[in-house]
């Protein structure tokens, strides 16, 4: 499976961001998809994971109400729609594919990542 991450930016506070994650692979739904993110000084963190075929859920209690994870099979993608956007949400994202886990290690599969930046 191979990962390609999009869509990250500058955004002011309070704005919104549309993360994608696009898969090539013919397997891709077999695998849940964690997006994670690692500002500089700090160790890489889960922000949201979806399972595969049966989505489950989870996210990070900082982002809970403000993000939302969702893939389409079909098309090979996972979104990560960020609203209300904190300063403190700024690090390279990236996506995976894996187990449905919070542990980077449990992750086989990464995408380049990509830059998101809030000002305030």
């Amino acid at each position: 499976v191979q990962l390609q991450a999009s869509g990250g930016g500058l955004v002011q506070a309070g704005g919104f961001l549309r993360l994608s994650c696009a898969a090539s692979g013919s397997t891709f739904s077999r695998y849940a998809v964690g997006w994670f993110r690692q500002a500089p000084g700090k160790e890489r963190e889960v922000v949201a994971v979806i399972s595969g075929s049966t989505p489950s859920t989870f996210y990070a209690d900082s982002v809970k109400g403000r993000i939302t994870i969702s893939r389409d099979n079909a098309k090979g993608t996972v979104s990560l729609q960020m609203n209300s956007l904190k300063p403190d949400d700024t690090a390279v994202y990236y996506c995976a594919a894996g187990a449905y886990s919070v542990r980077p290690d449990d992750y086989n599969y990464w995408g380049q990542g990509t830059q998101v930046t809030v000002s305030s």
